[in-house]
């Protein structure tokens, strides 16, 4: 009786487990209209709101509209006055069959919207969000018209508008290279005087390398090829530019001469829809080309930077060598990338990991230690998660996913929804909101929930017709036969590589595990518990690691040392002699025990405004950098007067350094690193820099601080002290600036603050008035009362205590004015201009406290 009592039991709990990972086509077909009903909510909220402008301020329940928001540098950079949000919604509209309002939506688009704005835009977004809507509109508006259904009256206008986006970005393309400059003025172009653009040097590989799919599509549904063959002449040279060692490519590379800026490869942000583009240009472009030179750098990049389930960055001439200890949040797209390739286990592990990291933050922070704790707090609604768990769906059918997908629908309304649409999470520690809701929100994230609770007979139209831009525009992949190519494809064929199963085919549930659904689970298991969520931690028992180890100029032993690895003899632990080392790399067994190292802590500084009329009062908490002086070692800080730098993100030349030499710099975040900023400002002169948060409304308050990073590469040629303020503080500053032509600040650790008192005074006014001898012995006074005596030319201060009512101190002309308790004949009772514990209130000043720490946010959008 109690084997079988037992064995029911077991069979109960498999069944309710079962139960609850199944999804029933009720529950899907609630969970769809539940994600139509948000996406109404979106979109209704940017058209009451926000249209014509470009993007929703959901918390203020208002338009973007560029240059009347505070500039928040290169985020602005893909608006550009053409309604951004509608454009790049059009074709998501008819994937949720919303017909009526996606016809509306054209008509508003062809009435509304001009590209010939005297707008300086990046050609990467614009080409991805608005070229790519305006295609993917098209596309889905001549199919309805083809259906002779609707759309009857349309006549090309997208495509028409389409083509004039593309002729106002081919000058980015004129350089010498042929990688596009990063930037474009819609009216003016690049080299015009009047394009206030043109000086940049380096751009971003998917910046140059996510063109080909935009760019070949328009050539080949208006006949003109010039734009296919800019786009394909960019991914030439990258793919020449590669390091032909490990086939890999770095991050950002000078536009002119071809020289890598940056090495540190991947395949998150700055580099992850370059790969996309060279396997979705062969699914959409029939070309083997770029199938083969995706296979060449996918066997690179798993064997130097999937290390399942982590996908990390390797220096792209010495693969071997991790070059930091983070993930950023746009690598999320990669397990999608590599289903589409058929290799799906990998494609398994990591999109688990990335889940449990969902699990354990609500959301995926725009970047996370190997660790899994939070690196940059920031989640701007991404739908790289949504789109890899869609296509994971598609390729298994498990319904682990549908509970996945439903997980993301609950915290978006859970977390993110506000009155106005859905805000953007400023830190996923704090559950505080950002004023933003980008486009890439509506124009992704609807689509691929939408479609991952939609059965094909509930479309449309048939979605394997389509390929999705990285902007998840529909592109028909038709074009490979129905288009004529671009003239002259004379591609080098590159060399070979070793093939699998997957080299040339589209991925076979039946072929992967045939008739095992529970493929996918075995995967996932083994990383069930991967952040420490729903289990306590157990540090892991001693293992044996081989870890080839080039020549860093110090012995192996002492390198692992430095970074915290304890080692055992191999005679003592017991190991055999190991193989297949080489001249020049070392292999070491190893026993080493893994522990969770604390968090760095980081200590807060100050800018402090010494120069009148602030004299010390107006206090800013700043974050440190982990290059250039160490502030903490200066005994009185660093004191110069504040000079607003030109071009204010410092990341071309400087065009004021006569004007900063000696002075310290103020530089806004955000278009290069921090690094190259304080290497252009030190040059011309300046003696310390003060980088300004570009992300509007972000402040010490409720952001933890953070220390800024360089480059990947040796900073100790930085030697001025560098801070960080963020938005909110930064104003303060800029408006001190503009209000008073000289601002002096000192530059110290926050303990070190000048004139800090244990406690702070209140506020006093005190009259003074000549009084008649004999006058305050008649009983006039009330409290505690200063009394001036004049006698004899001399000045002398008495205190006497009248214990009647009242709170008054009375001046020895009998008038009764604010006092303070505890004012001796040693602490006058006046508040001169240079007292720092005047209360901050009545001076006008902000004295932010010191927040927890770790925080920054990042690069390229997509």
């Amino acid at each position: 009786m109690m084997l079988r009592a037992l064995l029911l039991t077991s069979l109960l709990n498999w069944a309710n487990g079962q139960e609850g990972l199944t999804m029933l086509p009720e529950e899907k077909s609630k969970i769809r209209d539940q994600i139509v009903e948000m996406f109404d909510h979106a979109y209704g909220s940017y058209m009451k709101y926000a249209y014509p402008a470009d993007e929703l301020m959901p918390l203020s329940c208002r338009g973007r509209v560029r240059g009347l928001e505070p500039n928040r540098g290169d985020i602005d950079d893909s608006l550009g006055k053409f309604s951004l949000t509608l454009v790049d919604t059009l074709d998501t509209l008819v994937v949720l069959n919303k017909l009526d309002e996606f016809e509306d939506a054209v008509r508003r688009t062809l009435r509304d919207v001009r590209l010939d704005n005297d707008v300086v835009v990046s050609v990467f977004e614009t080409n991805i969000r608005v070229l790519g809507g305006l295609l993917g509109a098209h596309v889905m508006a001549d199919m309805l018209r083809q259906r002779g259904e609707r759309m009857q009256w349309y006549r090309d206008e997208l495509l028409h508008m389409a083509k004039e986006l593309g002729h106002r970005l081919l000058p980015a393309f004129n350089t010498t290279s042929g990688l596009p400059y990063p930037r474009v003025n819609l009216r003016y172009g690049v080299l015009n005087p009047l394009s206030r653009t043109g000086t940049e040097s380096d751009t971003c590989t998917a910046c140059a390398g996510t063109m080909i799919l935009e760019f070949a599509a328009l050539s080949r549904l208006s006949g003109e090829a010039v734009f296919e063959e800019h786009a394909r002449k960019a991914l030439d040279v990258l793919w020449e530019k590669r390091q032909r060692g490990s086939d890999l490519v770095g991050t950002v590379i000078n536009i002119h001469n071809g020289d890598w800026v940056r090495r540190d490869s991947g395949v998150g942000a700055g580099i992850d829809s370059y790969y996309e583009y060279l396997m979705k240009a062969y699914i959409l472009l029939g070309d083997n080309v770029y199938l083969e030179r995706f296979n060449t750098h996918y066997s690179a990049i798993m064997k130097y930077i999937s290390q399942p389930p982590l996908l990390l960055n390797v220096h792209m001439h010495n693969p071997t060598v991790s070059v930091r200890s983070w993930m950023d949040s746009l690598l999320a797209f990669f397990p999608g990338l590599q289903v589409l390739r058929g290799d799906l286990k990998p494609a398994i592990e990591t999109h688990e990991m990335l889940y449990q990291v969902t699990k354990q933050h609500k959301f995926l922070p725009e970047a996370f230690t190997t660790e899994f704790r939070v690196h940059w707090g920031q989640h701007p609604l991404r739908p790289e998660f949504a789109e890899s768990t869609y296509y994971l769906y598609k390729a298994t059918g498990d319904p682990y996913y549908l509970r996945v997908g439903q997980s993301i629908v609950e915290k978006l309304n859970a977390h993110a929804r506000v009155p106005c649409g859905f805000a953007a999470v400023q830190d996923v520690r704090t559950g505080t909101h950002e004023d933003r809701m980008d486009s890439f929100f509506l124009a992704e994230m609807f689509k691929y929930l939408y479609l991952l609770f939609s059965e094909k007979n509930q479309l449309h139209f048939d979605i394997d017709d389509y390929i999705f831009t990285t902007e998840a525009h529909l592109l028909p992949v038709s074009l490979s036969t129905s288009q004529p190519p671009c003239r002259g494809n004379n591609t080098e064929a590159p060399t070979t590589v070793e093939e699998d199963l997957f080299t040339y085919s589209c991925p076979s549930t039946q072929t992967l595990f045939p008739n095992n659904p529970s493929f996918a689970k075995t995967i996932r298991d083994s990383y069930k518990y991967l952040t420490g969520v729903g289990r306590a931690f157990h540090a892991s028992p001693d293992r044996g690691i081989e870890l080839p180890l080039h020549d860093h100029g110090m012995e192996p032993v002492e390198f692992l040392r430095s970074m915290g690895i304890s080692l055992t003899p191999l005679n003592e632990a017991g190991a055999t002699e190991t193989h297949g080392a080489h001249e020049g790399v070392y292999r070491v067994k190893l026993v080493a025990e893994v522990t969770q190292t604390p968090e760095e802590e980081v200590v807060p500084l100050i800018v402090q405004l010494i120069s009148p009329p602030y004299l010390g009062r107006m206090v800013l908490t700043a974050g440190p950098a982990k290059f250039g002086m160490d502030l903490i070692k200066q005994e009185h800080g660093v004191k110069g007067s504040i000079v607003k730098t030109s071009p204010y993100t410092a990341c071309g030349p400087i065009e004021n350094a006569q004007e900063l030499s000696g002075h310290i710099a103020l530089a806004l975040r955000g278009d290069c690193m921090f690094a190259a900023k304080a290497r252009r400002l030190q040059e011309a002169g300046a003696i310390g820099v003060i980088f300004i948060d570009h992300r509007e409304g972000s402040n010490s308050a409720e952001t933890p601080l953070f220390q800024m990073v360089g480059d990947g590469g040796s900073t100790a040629d930085i030697t001025i002290p560098l801070v960080f303020l963020f938005s909110q503080e930064g104003a303060l500053l800029t408006s001190a600036l503009e209000d008073h032509s000289n601002v002096d600040v000192l530059m110290l650790p926050k303990e070190r603050q000048l004139d800090k008192a244990d406690k702070p005074l209140g506020k006093m006014n005190i009259k003074f008035r000549l009084a008649e001898e004999g006058e305050l012995e008649e009983g006039e006074a009330r409290g505690p009362t200063l009394k001036f005596l004049l006698e004899k030319g001399e000045v002398v201060l008495e205190e006497e205590e009248y214990r009647q009512q009242g709170d008054s101190c009375l001046t020895p002309g009998g008038d009764h004015v604010l006092c303070s308790y505890g004012q001796t004949a040693a602490s006058p009772p006046s508040h001169s201009p240079n007292d720092p514990n005047t209360d901050p209130g009545s001076q006008d000043s902000r004295v932010p406290q010191p927040p927890p720490t770790d925080h920054k946010p990042w690069a390229p959008q997509h």
